[in-house]
Formats: structure tokens, sequence, C-alpha cells
């Protein structure tokens, strides 16, 4: 027999990569040992909030799924005796017997997409993440995790030693193949991280694990690359209504202008004046106001507490629009440049819009010194640890969803109600939402009434 057929009859004799993992799940379950899938847990877990529509591919016996506790959990595997020990371990969610690949799924959408420790085993990732795009919806979240290329070695020797599964031959992507393939068909990364550089429940993993896997130059001994993504696309059809909420102390020169200024947005604008107990007649011009422009939908509510975070916070939980939007009473940002930000949410560029005064030449005075500082130093540290850039946190302007600071509300107890601004609130909440931040610049200029309220 020649060698050339000896070498085609050897290939062929290989499993596939379904048969492959068939037979492991028929021995043992696939592991790389408990603690590092309790560390997954914790991770997903912290990007995916409980309730949500979730499908998990490649979801083994189920565990990670059910770790999260979702409204909805579908779970599929091309291995029987994986999903025949997912069905039997967790009843409550759906398990099917499925190539990543090929899935069929009619009808389905989800709010997250997970694929954990999956992408490396694929033959064709380009084909997976083609044939998921149907599943999702504009709001959809795809999560993935794969193994470091740093790692192949390591792992090789682990499998050999039986401390790790097996695997066959497997794709090693980098960080950069990854965002190339999900931009290729259609999803926009949102955040990329790393995770773990102690693998194994060693004396101290957990502080290495939690803090060194995330600062130069330990992140390049990471073991797990971490990535969100986005589809790209518009929202549906149709404009948007919109809230602009103003939060007013001590701002009584002003109204008139604002009432003049504010531009209509979209088919229909709402504008709830927040007034925080100014020492000025504020209260009663606004009243006024409204009085005189008919027009204008335009409610006035009274502050019970203190500071713009409370105010924003009592305008956003009684906004009726389908966006919510801050505008500072103070003119220091235009009226005239809020038709920008409802483009930039409209159009489904952006999630949560920021404005940013640190591009454009201020007016004299328009920020001091030592705020200009504080504002740099701030938009370094939160473009650190949100893995998106932003340049200007306190800038006051801020637009979303009024469906997304809904669920930023019911997730605020993890960061705790500390901002009296309002500015950080909003920031970390959309971070956590893993929401797209887009940041619009506009020219900031000195107020000409009245003194700073900061």
């Amino acid at each position: 027999m020649s060698s050339t057929k000896k070498t085609t009859q050897k290939y062929l004799r290989r499993p596939t990569r379904s048969e492959h993992w068939e037979r492991i799940w028929q021995t043992s379950s696939p592991s790389w040992g408990n603690y590092y899938h309790r560390w997954l847990q914790r991770v997903y877990g912290f990007v995916i909030p409980k309730g949500a529509r979730v499908l998990d591919l490649g979801c083994g016996s189920g565990d990670l799924l059910a770790s999260l506790q979702p409204g909805y959990g579908v779970g599929i595997d091309f291995a029987p005796s994986a999903i025949e020990k997912a069905r039997t371990k967790h009843p409550g969610l759906h398990f099917e017997v499925m190539n990543a690949e090929t899935i069929d799924l009619v009808g389905e959408q989800f709010d997250f997409i997970i694929l954990s420790d999956l992408v490396n085993d694929l033959r064709d990732v380009q084909r997976m993440l083609m044939g998921i795009r149907p599943y999702c919806h504009p709001g959809t979240r795809l999560v993935l995790n794969f193994y470091s290329h740093l790692w192949q070695i390591p792992l090789q020797v682990a499998q050999r030693f039986r401390v790790a599964t097996p695997t066959l031959v497997q794709n090693w992507l980098t960080r950069a193949d990854m965002q190339n393939l999900l931009t290729l068909e259609g999803f926009e990364l949102l955040h990329a991280w790393s995770e773990m550089v102690v693998p194994l429940p060693l004396p101290g993993a957990d502080w290495f694990n939690r803090f060194l896997a995330k600062v130069f130059p330990f992140h390049w001994l990471a073991l797990a690359n971490f990535m969100v993504g986005r589809p790209v696309g518009k929202p549906a059809t149709g404009e948007p209504t919109c809230t602009v909420v103003v939060a007013a102390r001590n701002e009584e020169g002003h109204i008139d202008e604002l009432f003049d200024r504010i531009p209509e947005l979209g088919p229909k604008i709402e504008i709830i004046f927040v007034e925080g107990n100014s020492k000025d007649d504020t209260y009663g011009a606004i009243e006024r106001a409204i009085l005189a422009h008919p027009e204008r939908n335009c409610r006035l509510l009274k502050q019970a507490g203190k500071g713009k975070g409370d105010a924003v916070r009592l305008g956003f939980s009684t906004a009726t629009g389908d966006i919510v939007m801050i505008l500072d009473a103070d003119m220091t940002v235009l009226p005239e440049d809020l038709p920008r930000f409802y483009k930039a949410i409209a159009s489904g560029e952006g999630e949560f819009i920021n404005g940013v005064r640190l591009v454009y030449p201020m007016e004299d005075e328009a920020m001091q010194f030592f705020n200009l500082v504080g504002n740099k130093f701030f938009a370094e540290a939160f473009s650190w640890l949100l893995g998106q850039p932003i340049r200007d946190t306190l800038c006051g302007t801020k637009v979303m969803w009024r469906n997304d600071y809904e669920r930023l509300v019911a997730n605020r107890s993890y960061f705790g109600d500390f901002d009296p601004f309002g500015d950080f609130d909003l920031i970390l909440g959309a971070a956590k939402l893993n929401l797209k931040i887009l940041e619009v610049p506009i020219r900031y200029h000195s107020r000409r009434y009245g003194e700073t309220n900061i």
C-alpha cells in the first residue's frame, strides 16, 4: 500500500469532533477543574443579569447556563451524552442535540448568546457567527471566552498528564482574529479583557485572578480571553419619542431662554423640569413659562432630595419618552446641540450617548483649572476600568433608551447610591449593561447667569 493511501486512511480513521466529545462525555464530565469553571460562572454571572433569555452554544452538561438563572434558557451541544446529562441535572431549562455551526431554532431570539470555550474547537467560526445572527435582536449581547495562545503548550502538557480534558487540533485564535471574524459577520466588539493567571485553587489564586489578570504586564499571562459584542444594525423603524429632563437650581435667569431654544426632537418631545430648592425664584419662573407656552409638552416637579443625581432620577422615573435625555439648565451645553444626541441614539450607532467638552476649545472661565484636571483624571480612570474610551465623565448631557435606564435601576444595587451628580451612576450602569457608549463632542460655554452649583 502506498504511503499516500496509508496517510489518507489514517486521517479518515480520526474521530470527528462530535465523536471525540461524545466519547469524553460518555466517560467523564469534561472539565479543566472545578476552580476554573466556578470562575467562568462568576464572570458570566457579572455580565448576564438573572431572568434574561440566554442561548448557550456548546453547553456541555448545562452547569454554566443554569448558574445564570435565566428566565428562558436554551443549551445546544452536538454530544448526545452531554445533552442527556444536562436534561437530567437541569430539567427547568431546554437542551437540544445540535451542531453550533448549523443551529435551527426557528422563531427564537435571545438577550445573550454564550460561546464559552467553543470558538477554538470549531471547524468554521465564521459560519457559526453567520448562523446565530437571526437569533439576535438589536439589544442582544454575544459573550465569549477562549484560551490564550500563550497557554497552548501548558494545556497540552496538562492533557498529557490527564489534568485537562483532551482536545483535537485547536484554532488558537487571538483577540484580533476574533474581532475580525465578528466584524465580518456584522458584530461590533464592545469590551475585551483577560481573566485568570492562576487556573488552580492555589493559595492567593483568587487575589491574583481578581486583580493582576487585568493589569499590565500580567494580563499577557492570563489563560482566558473574554469578549462582549453586539449585532450592528439600526433599531426598529419609526422615530422614537423623547423626554428631556432639566435639573434646575438657582437658574431663574435661564428659564425663558430654555423654553425658546429647546428644539423639537422626534415625533413628540416631553420636557420635565425638576426644581431643586432654589434660593431664587426658579420654581415660579418655570410655572410662568409653562403657562406662556401651552404648545410645549412640559411638566414641573419639586425635588425632595439634594443633588443633581437625585433630580435626574426623579425626572427619569416619571418620563414617558422612548429616549431619556439630560440637559443642564445653566446653558453651558446649548439646547441646539440636542438633535446630535438624538440622532446618535435613534440611529442605533450608540446606546448610551455621552457629551464630551474636551475636544473643542472652551470659552474663557467655562471650566476652572482644577475641574479640568479632575475631568481628565476621571476620563483616564474610567476608560481603563470600563474597557471603552471615555473622554469626559462629568459632562451633564447624557442620553439613553428608557428601557435601558429601567434595567440600570434594577441593577443599581451593585454599585450603590453613592453619586450626588448622577454622572458616574449612569456611566457605570451603562457599562454594567454592556451598552455601546458613544461620545458626542460639544462646545462648552460659560454660564451667563448665577454661579456654578458644583
